[in-house]
């Protein structure tokens, strides 16, 4: 999988220079924009800093002031009828339902599910409009220049954007925390609610699990964004972190664009 991967996106690649430093875009047809940082540096990029649709990236943030905000995970909150409306990707909770709020974060980042994401906005925000009020007072902070929310779940907005660049700059800073670091990795997560309903989600990252030293970050597809990730490996002392906006194959691009980084990361240049 990995060469042949490694095959589709060479064939499409700008031939290299002789000489001098390679070229900022090796890999047109990875994706629309993408970011391929090795070590702190970077190696590849395409559009980095050109705004887009984030689709569920979108929830990296919410995770982050879920847990800045600090508060027992062990806390039961409640879901309301919004966030059980909430469409698309879903845990099937239902208004009414208690669930505790370390368990809303992990389906939040693993299951990437809209309910469970939303009664956690809600909890942490007090309501919906200002937690996404806090989401770009953070992003602010952060000299996130091309990012903007709408809601905090990821759906298309007219508003919601962000740029691979930022993307990565807000992953590295999520990825300091210990707990998330462990909760994007799971590939998996359950739950049982206050009144003993149990309730499961898979992860929508296929590289966990199945692409050696994969052990993050997130997927998000919408039609607007289309096929979305941010992507981190460890391996052999190595630390590789991608990110990819709008990737018409994104499990090949994602595992070529690894593997080629892995490759030159062990070099050491």
């Amino acid at each position: 999988m990995r060469l042949l991967a490694a095959a589709l996106l060479l064939a499409s690649a700008a031939p290299a220079a002789a000489e001098g430093p390679p070229p900022p875009d090796p890999f047109p047809g990875a994706a629309r924009s993408y970011l391929v940082e090795a070590g702190g540096r970077v190696l590849w990029a395409r559009d980095p800093d050109a705004p887009r649709l984030p689709a569920s990236l979108t929830k990296i943030m919410t995770a982050l002031l879920a847990l800045e905000a600090g508060g027992s995970p062990e806390a039961w909150i409640p879901v309301r009828a919004r966030a059980a409306r909430e469409t698309g990707t879903r845990l099937g909770l239902r208004a009414g339902d208690r669930i505790r709020a370390g368990d809303a974060l992990a389906a939040t980042l693993v299951a990437s599910a809209n309910d469970a994401c939303l009664a956690l906005a809600e909890h942490v925000g007090g309501g919906v409009g200002p937690f996404v009020e806090r989401m770009n007072r953070r992003a602010a902070e952060m000299g996130l220049a091309a990012t903007a929310f709408e809601n905090p779940c990821g759906h298309d907005a007219p508003g919601q954007q962000s740029s691979a660049r930022d993307l990565l700059r807000l992953t590295r800073v999520a990825l300091r925390i210990p707990e998330f670091r462990r909760l994007v990795a799971l590939q998996e997560v359950s739950l049982v609610t206050r009144d003993g309903r149990r309730l499961r989600g898979k992860t929508g990252n296929a590289l966990l699990g199945r692409l050696d030293g994969a052990v993050g970050v997130k997927s998000g597809f919408t039609p607007g964004a289309g096929k979305c990730l941010v992507a981190l490996v460890e391996r052999d002392g190595a630390e590789v972190l991608a990110v990819l906006l709008d990737a018409e194959i994104r499990w090949w691009s994602a595992s070529a664009l690894l593997e080629e980084a892995l490759a030159e990361a062990g070099k050491g240049g």
